[in-house]
């Protein structure tokens, strides 16, 4: 098992990037969240098998038709094994 915390730059609000994030990450049976964050970005922390973990980062990294990722910052975390979803946070608080 593997968890990663991203933060991801380039435009990636207002064009459903958080649902993008979701659906690869529900496909591949990871667990986390993703959010919006103030400055623009998208941040989440994902976790899963190492291999699902890269395939889904790699995907991430491509972007869509209408989200375009310019930049990734990508660290290791410690895996919470109590996890069992993968969620769209909304607001501030985690």
């Amino acid at each position: 098992m593997k968890r990663v915390h991203v933060i991801v730059e380039g435009r990636v609000q207002g064009v459903g990037f958080r649902y993008f994030v979701q659906h690869e990450a529900l496909k591949r049976q990871l667990t986390g969240w993703v959010k919006n964050n103030d400055d623009g970005t998208v941040e989440m922390e994902v976790q899963g098998h190492e291999s699902a973990v890269q395939l889904f980062l790699d995907t991430i990294e491509a972007g869509t038709m209408f989200a375009k990722v310019s930049r990734m910052h990508i660290e290791q975390r410690d895996v919470r094994p109590d996890e069992k979803q993968f969620r769209i946070m909304y607001g501030g608080g985690l």
